[in-house]
């Protein structure tokens, strides 16, 4: 029996929409980064970045054109060649960034992206995407688990409550780029997010021992 999905997964109610577009399977309009890099082992970083430009009609040429563009643009220039299993977590990720932009998505979604990073690695993933962010404006929806890195990216910050995931607060950040970790208004939103959060922590934990 078939059974349409809406994206990778089937919604339980109601509907997505992009741009008043029904969201009913996974489009070029989307661009996604995991938290596994999930980067193809048997292509070198060079054919991993053009496997969506050729699988969305690209020719040869011109992908492997677009892809250098990409690769130079996350700083891993010299590194087209090399295989996966080569790089380190933040190269990895940085491939599966450029993965992303390279096909120009309308929207880059990115669950847990540097979830697996090192604290060092992570920070300097972070500024980075600050960067390509800052190049090329497009809407970013970041999946994670850390209230810093959440304060620290977002224009807006949504929290979601303990199960069922529904949103519990929506906070815009009051400060402009480029952000301090160090200044007050870093501490006082951050604040904001952990008080709205605290709540719903405790639920979780009291659903895990029920």
């Amino acid at each position: 029996m078939y059974v349409p999905h809406y994206g990778f997964e089937k919604p339980t109610a109601g509907e997505i929409r992009l741009d008043g577009r029904k969201i009913e399977s996974p489009g070029p309009d989307r661009g996604f980064v995991f938290q596994d890099y999930a980067l193809f082992p048997w292509r070198t970083v060079l054919g991993n970045v053009m496997f969506g430009l050729i699988s969305n009609g690209r020719d040869k040429k011109t992908a492997k054109e677009i892809a250098r563009h990409y690769i130079s643009l996350v700083n891993l220039d010299g590194f087209e060649k090399a295989y996966p299993h080569t790089l380190s977590g933040g190269m990895k990720q940085r491939v599966a960034i450029a993965r992303a932009l390279a096909y120009e998505p309308e929207v880059l979604l990115m669950d847990e992206p540097f979830g697996a990073l090192d604290a060092q690695t992570r920070k300097y993933m972070q500024g980075e995407l600050v960067k390509i962010w800052e190049k090329f404006h497009k809407t970013v929806v970041f999946v994670t688990h850390s209230v810093v890195e959440a304060a620290f990216l977002s224009d807006v910050v949504v929290v979601m409550s303990a199960r069922p995931g529904k949103p519990k607060g929506i906070f815009e950040a009051p400060y402009p780029r480029a952000r301090d970790y160090t200044s007050d208004h870093f501490l006082f939103f951050r604040k904001d997010i952990l008080d709205c959060l605290e709540e719903e922590v405790k639920k979780e934990i009291d659903m895990e021992r029920t």
